[in-house]
């Protein structure tokens, strides 16, 4: 009998990735699409760290290592934490897993039970609900509309907040929007977490390092130092580095959570790629002066992408403060008509109509639980940004 487990069928496919497999297949069939889907730095890992994953195999580092990760490893997360963050992390309070996502899913796993809430701000990350889901837990969502810069504000958290909540996450720079909290803003939301101890704390920083605002990055944790015992500080190497292939995320916590995870991560991936994870400790280790000049290169493609969809009648983007994504308010779209007769009226319809029409992929903001928008990847060139925008300026102004 062919039947999946209840867990399994609480979750779906994750919406980024069916949007690429979907430009693969068009573009395996010659299609001239352009992918705006996938959330993927164009620039390749940095040469050293390249070197450093080489130099690990002539070494003959492919054994086994600890279950969530190297000493070597852990010492230069402790050693990042430090340098950025001002936080002081031990050895048995950081964990390695196999990417982000894998940080999240055992944390999740690890300490959601059934009927706990996870208060998710919307717009998030694809995989948090069905995550939180998967562990048998449920998602509270608190939407944070463009008007309010795709942030949500204490007092709407406190009205969230129930005895049964078990995890806030916060995710700063935001995937899919871009927005990001200030220090003050953050200090005002561990406010409210101070009043309620019962609640954990996931701060995924993933896109830290990918920031335009004037005032510096910061952490909840920096900032609201009373947090320390109760919050998971999530980052890795996939973004800022462009080692999204290598799989390295990492986190720093309570050691009792930190010990949790390593228990469910040794009945499942057990350790991280011992290659990736020497790769990862030259690039946390090494010379971080190629941030800047990325960072620079994202701020123009960022640029010209906001500038050229707020010409766009019916289209208003926000202009992100970190990562490397656009997330447009479409309101003004909706119920308009398409040149062959059909009503947009969903931004599931609208991301349809572009791949259709004008061969641009990106991914409906239903995906990422507020609507309608949807969410532009800038993570490529400016010539391909300025073409796919030249298309959706083309498909909207045919719209009636």
């Amino acid at each position: 009998m062919r039947k999946t487990s209840a867990a399994l069928d609480r979750i779906q496919p994750s919406a980024t990735l069916a949007m690429t497999s979907r430009v693969l297949e068009l573009k395996a069939k010659g299609v001239d699409v352009i992918g705006l889907s996938a959330g993927e730095p164009d620039f390749d890992t940095p040469d050293f760290v390249k070197e450093a994953a080489i130099e690990a195999i002539r070494a003959g580092k492919t054994k086994y290592t600890n279950v969530d990760g190297t000493a070597e490893l852990k010492a230069a997360i402790a050693a990042k934490f430090k340098r950025d963050n001002g936080l002081e992390y031990a050895s048995n309070q950081i964990c390695v897993n196999v990417g982000g996502k894998h940080t999240l899913f055992n944390a999740l796993v690890a300490t959601v039970d059934v009927g706990d809430e996870v208060i998710i701000p919307a717009p998030y990350w694809v995989s948090y609900p069905d995550i939180v889901a998967f562990a048998g837990g449920t998602p509270v969502y608190i939407e944070g509309p463009a008007s309010q810069g795709y942030k949500i504000t204490p007092a709407q958290l406190e009205a969230a907040i129930t005895p049964k909540t078990r995890w806030v996450i916060l995710n700063s720079p935001s995937n899919p929007s871009g927005a990001a909290y200030t220090a003050a803003e953050l200090k005002a939301i561990g406010e409210v977490l101070l009043r309620h101890p019962q609640i954990l704390v996931m701060t995924d920083d993933m896109y830290e390092h990918i920031w335009y605002a004037d005032e510096p990055f910061a952490t909840i944790v920096e900032v609201c130092p009373e947090l320390y015992d109760r919050t998971l500080t999530v980052n890795g190497c996939s973004k800022s580095y462009s080692m999204t292939g290598w799989r390295i995320g990492y986190a720093g916590g309570p050691a009792w959570l930190i010990k949790a995870m390593a228990k469910l991560q040794s009945q499942s991936t057990s350790n991280p790629c011992s290659i990736a994870q020497a790769a990862a400790t030259a690039a946390l280790n090494g010379d971080q002066s190629f941030l800047r000049e990325r960072n620079e290169a994202f701020r123009g493609r960022r640029d010209l992408v906001v500038r050229m969809l707020n010409e766009i009648e019916g289209v208003v983007c926000p202009t992100p403060e970190g990562a490397f994504y656009v997330y447009p308010d479409v309101s003004g779209l909706m119920g308009k008509t398409t040149p062959d007769g059909k009503v947009i009226n969903t931004d599931e319809e609208l991301i349809d109509y572009f791949l259709d029409t004008v061969q641009v992929a990106a991914v409906h903001g239903g995906a990422f639980g507020l609507s309608p928008g949807f969410r532009i990847s800038y993570a490529t060139s400016e010539a391909l940004l300025t073409e796919a925008c030249t298309r959706i300026q083309k498909a909207c102004a045919a719209l009636k």
